[in-house]
């Protein structure tokens, strides 16, 4: 950390030895090793919560990401499914309109395109469609 050598150590506890003296000289330095050892736990506490903030960070940004685009493909989706369920030519002009205007929610919406698009999924099942030997057979 600071490059410091024996030697340095050892003129340091010289001075030391002369400006305190024997007696005081061991506490000094005890209380010196306590006043570094806090120092170094508080910082090591800082970096540790630093690190800790950085990665709750990088984790919101990801999860921000993610939602962005769970959100796009749900909206796609709904976007599809409406499409799909949207009446061609009128051939669903019989059936109640679906619900639209401020007491419709999106997902009442969404249900009612799914409805629609069952009922015409169940509507082209029902016609007849013809068979792998009515295809083959020779036209007449």
């Amino acid at each position: 950390m600071f490059d410091i050598g024996f030697l340095e150590l050892l003129l340091l506890g010289v001075v030391g030895l002369l400006v305190l003296g024997p007696e005081r000289l061991p506490k000094a330095a005890r209380t010196l090793g306590l006043w570094i050892g806090k120092i170094k736990r508080t910082v090591s506490g800082m970096q540790r919560e630093i690190s800790a903030q950085l990665e709750a960070e990088e984790l919101r940004q990801k999860l921000d990401e993610q939602q962005k685009k769970l959100d796009d493909s749900v909206s796609r989706v709904k976007h599809g499914v409406e499409g799909l369920a949207k009446p061609e030519g009128g051939t669903h002009d019989a059936e109640k309109p679906p619900r639209q205007g401020p007491e419709s929610s999106p997902e009442q919406r969404l249900d009612d395109a799914l409805a629609r698009a069952r009922e015409g999924a169940a509507d082209a099942d029902a016609a007849p469609q013809p068979s792998s030997v009515d295809k083959d057979a020779p036209q007449r």
